[in-house]
C-alpha cells in the first residue's frame, strides 16, 4: 500500500493501487507484470552503457540493478518507482575507478549507503519541500531532453534498414493503444521488431549485445580488496558523499514526479533510508550503487500504467531471468526499438504547457528564468542533481531580492498634537531590514516617536540589529523611540538579542 506523506495526512488509497488489490485481480496483475517487463527491456541498455561510463564490468551493473530493484520494491516509500544502477552515480564513481581502481568502489558504495540511511532516519528528506515548482518543471523538461538526446546515436549514421524499423516501432507504440490497451504497446513493438531483425537476418542492425558482454550466470559476493585505514577513508569519502547526495536528490525528485503522475503520496524519509539499505546490499552483491531511474520510471507509470510494488518486483525478477538464463535473447533486441520507445517517453515527459508562449507571457520573469537556467545547466552538464542545485540557489537569490523590497514604512503626523507614528509593514529579515534605518526622519521628529510593528515580524538577528540602529540614531538626535505591536514570538526574539551587537 502507498505510504502516507506524513503521519497526520490520511489519503484514501484506491484498491487498484494496493498490492493485495492487484494480486486479487488477474487484469491488474497482468497490467503490473507487463509494465515491469517493458521497464526491464528499457532498463538493460542504459545500465550496460552506464557500466562503461563507470569503468566496471556490465555484469556488475546488471546484478546490482537486480538487487536495487527488488530491495527498493520491498522497502521503498514510493511504489512503482524503478531503482537501478544509474548514469548520475556512474559519472560520480568513474573518477574514483580511474584514479584508484575498481576495488575502492565497494567501500565507497557502503559508506554512501550508510549516509543515505542516516539522512532518511533523521527526517532530512523533508527538505524536498523547499524545491520550487519552477525548478521541478525545469527538472522534468531537462529530463525529457536528456532522454531524447541519449537515443539519437542509435538512429544517426546507421544502416538504412534501421529507419523502417524505427518508423514501425513508433507506429505500433502510437497507434496500437487506440485498438487495445490489454498489452503495453512498447512490449509488442519490441517483440515485433526483434522478430523481424532475427528472422530476416539483419545482422547490421545494432543490438543490446553490442553494448557490452552478456555472459550468463551470477557472481559471488563482492570481495573487499582494500585496507581498512584512514587513507582508504580519505580516498573514498568525497565519492561516497557525492554518490549519497546525487542518488538522494534524483530519487526524491523522481518520487515527487511519480506522486504528481499517479496522484498518490509517497514517504520520502522511508524512500531515503531504503535507498541506503539497497545500496549497501548492491555493494555486497553486485558491486555498484544506484538510484531512481527516471526515464524507466516514466515508462513504468505512464506507458505501463503501473501503480504498485508488483511492477518493480517483476522488473527485478525479469532482469534476473535475463541475466542468468536469457542473456542470449536479451542480446538480440535491436537498439533502435528501445531508442524509439524512449524517444516517445522523452516527448511525453516534457511539460509542453510550461513552454507555450501564452504560459510564458503570464508567468513572472524570475520563475521562467529559474526554469530555463535549470534546463540549461542540466543539459550542459548531463547531471540532473547539479542543475537542480543551481536552480534552487538561483530561486533563493531571486526570492530574497524580490522580498527585500516588500517592507514599507509609513510616517503619520497627528495634526493636533504633532506626535509622529511610524507603521512598519512586511517581514523583517536580513534581506529586507538592511535599509530599514533609512526610512526614518530623525532630524525632523519630535522628542518622542512610536514605531508600530504590528504588521511586521522579526525573523533574524539582522532585523534586531537594524531596530537597534534605528533606536541609536533617534537617541543621537535626543528622540525617544517606542517599539510597539510585535507579536509574542518576535517580541521574545528581540528581547533576547537587543543590545548584544555593540555600537
Amino acid at each position: 500500500m502507498t505510504s502516507p506523506a506524513s503521519p497526520s495526512s490520511v489519503v484514501p488509497v484506491h484498491a487498484d493501487d494496493t498490492v493485495l488489490g492487484v494480486l486479487r485481480s488477474p487484469r491488474l496483475l497482468t497490467r503490473e507484470a507487463l509494465a515491469g517487463i517493458v521497464t526491464t527491456l528499457a532498463l538493460v541498455p542504459e545500465v550496460i552503457s552506464f557500466s562503461v561510463i563507470a569503468g566496471v564490468d556490465p555484469m556488475v551493473s546488471l546484478v546490482s540493478s537486480v538487487v536495487l530493484a527488488i530491495v527498493m520494491s520491498l522497502l521503498g516509500g514510493r511504489p512503482a518507482m524503478v531503482t537501478a544502477a544509474a548514469g548520475s552515480v556512474a559519472l560520480v564513481v568513474a573518477p574514483l575507478v580511474q584514479q584508484h581502481g575498481v576495488e575502492y568502489v565497494l567501500p565507497a558504495v557502503l559508506l554512501a549507503g550508510v549516509i543515505q540511511v542516516a539522512f532518511g532516519t533523521a527526517g532530512l528528506a523533508r527538505l524536498m519541500r523547499f524545491i520550487p515548482r519552477s525548478v521541478m518543471i525545469g527538472f522534468v523538461n531537462a529530463l525529457g531532453i536528456l532522454i531524447f538526446v541519449a537515443q539519437v546515436p542509435h538512429v544517426v549514421d546507421v544502416p538504412w534498414v534501421v529507419y523502417p524499423l524505427f518508423a514501425l516501432t513508433i507506429a505500433i507504440v502510437v497507434l496500437l493503444p487506440r485498438l487495445t490497451k490489454a498489452v503495453p504497446a512498447p512490449l509488442i513493438a519490441i517483440v515485433v521488431v526483434t522478430a523481424i531483425v532475427v528472422f530476416a537476418g539483419l545482422n547490421d542492425v545494432h543490438t543490446v549485445g553490442d553494448e557490452g558482454p552478456m555472459g550468463g550466470g551470477l557472481p559471488g559476493l563482492t570481495p573487499w580488496l582494500v585496507p581498512v585505514s584512514l587513507d582508504t577513508l580519505v580516498i573514498i569519502l568525497p565519492t561516497a558523499l557525492s554518490v549519497a547526495f546525487v542518488g538522494l536528490m534524483e530519487t526524491l525528485l523522481t518520487a515527487k514526479l511519480v506522486d504528481d503522475i499517479t496522484e498518490t503520496p509517497s514517504h520520502k524519509g522511508k524512500e531515503s533510508w531504503a535507498l541506503g539499505v539497497a545500496n549497501i546490499a548492491a555493494g555486497f552483491y553486485g558491486g555498484i550503487a544506484g538510484c531512481a531511474m527516471i526515464g524507466q520510471t516514466v515508462v513504468n507509470v505512464k506507458i505501463g500504467r503501473a501503480r504498485t510494488r508488483v511492477s518493480t518486483v517483476v522488473a527485478g525478477l525479469f532482469l534476473l531471468l535475463l541475466v542468468t538464463g536469457l542473456s542470449s535473447v536479451m542480446a538480440r533486441i535491436p537498439m533502435v526499438a528501445l531508442a524509439a520507445v524512449m524517444m516517445i517517453v522523452a516527448i511525453s515527459t516534457v511539460d509542453w504547457h510550461s513552454v507555450k508562449p501564452s504560459t510564458l507571457r503570464r508567468m513572472p520573469l524570475p520563475e521562467t528564468l529559474v526554469m530555463v537556467v535549470t534546463v540549461v545547466v542540466v543539459v550542459a552538464t548531463g547531471n540532473l542533481a547539479i542543475g537542480v542545485a543551481v536552480g534552487v540557489l538561483l530561486a533563493m537569490v531571486l526570492f530574497a531580492r524580490r522580498i527585500a523590497h516588500v517592507i514599507r514604512v509609513e510616517r503619520t503626523v497627528d495634526a493636533q498634537s504633532g506626535a509622529v507614528r511610524y507603521d512598519v509593514v512586511g517581514p523583517l529579515f536580513f534581506g529586507s531590514s538592511n535599509d530599514l534605518v533609512e526610512h526614518f526622519a530623525y532630524r525632523d521628529d519630535p522628542a518622542s516617536v512610536v514605531v508600530d510593528l504590528s504588521r511586521a515580524q522579526v525573523w533574524d538577528a539582522s532585523s534586531v540589529a537594524a531596530l537597534d540602529s534605528v533606536e541609536t540614531k533617534f537617541a543621537a538626535h535626543d528622540v525617544a523611540v517606542e517599539f510597539v505591536g510585535l507579536d509574542d514570538r518576535s517580541h521574545a526574539f528581540r528581547s533576547r538579542l537587543t543590545g548584544q551587537f555593540g555600537e
